[in-house]
């Protein structure tokens, strides 16, 4: 069977197919072409939609029927997480190690998992130079074994990727990440495409439409101006 995708032009980064037309096999396969420039990133995400192509493989952008998504005022760490994070000395900070983080979430992944590609990171990497994309990162005392990293639009926060190199390393980013950014008025974490291993972090599933209509919102709230800042974050281990 063959499939047509819009082809996004080059010279016109505002430029997506509408997200209703997303094809339902593969699903959510909207377009293809363009580039990874800040600003069509930061257009593709304003209106739910993302880059996923692998190595050799040409540009393409997603939006599938339905998305994962974290409260995080729901997202609540276990008894377990919090005395073994408390013993294992873990500390978390913000946008301290963004280069790292996504190199680790690239390396991590499987042979047939390679969609962080050079293009990718560099891609990211300027987006976080220009204040839009940002990271999570876990230590053991200097050496970095957890984290993740994503795109803010609002107060909603598209994370893309997270890593783990010791026990609970990616749960502990994402629960200390919840507490503070909701208490810098963030509102909601998009996740993408649910896992299981999403969900037993917590992820809900949110069909495309409803996700659209939170985002027409979300994405013109503004966040405390220190959400961001390069910073070493805390977390209620009571």
């Amino acid at each position: 069977m063959t499939i047509y995708l819009p082809p996004l032009d080059d010279n016109n980064p505002d430029f997506f197919p509408p997200v209703s037309s997303a094809l339902e096999e593969p699903d959510g396969l909207l377009a293809i072409g363009g580039d990874l420039s800040p600003e069509r990133l930061r257009v593709a995400y304003s209106k739910g939609i993302f880059p996923w192509f692998g190595t050799d493989e040409p540009l393409l952008w997603w939006s599938p029927a339905e998305r994962a998504v974290i409260d995080p005022i729901a997202f609540v760490p276990s008894r377990s997480l919090k005395k073994y994070v408390r013993k294992q000395g873990y500390r978390v900070s913000i946008n301290r190690a963004f280069e790292q983080v996504i190199q680790h979430c690239a390396l991590i992944r499987g042979e047939n998992q390679v969609w962080i590609t050079p293009e990718m990171r560099e891609a990211y990497i300027r987006l976080h130079q220009l204040g839009s994309a940002h990271s999570v990162e876990v230590w053991q005392e200097d050496e970095l074994i957890g984290g993740l990293y994503g795109v803010n639009v609002g107060s909603l926060f598209c994370g893309e990727s997270m890593f783990s190199l010791k026990t609970n390393a990616s749960k502990t980013a994402l629960w200390y990440f919840c507490e503070h950014f909701r208490h810098h008025g963030g509102k909601l974490i998009d996740c993408q495409m649910m896992t299981d291993h999403l969900a037993s972090l917590g992820a809900e599933p949110v069909q495309r439409h409803d996700f659209t209509l939170l985002l027409s919102e979300l994405k013109h709230q503004i966040t405390d101006a220190s959400l961001f800042r390069s910073q070493w974050i805390n977390a209620n281990h009571g």
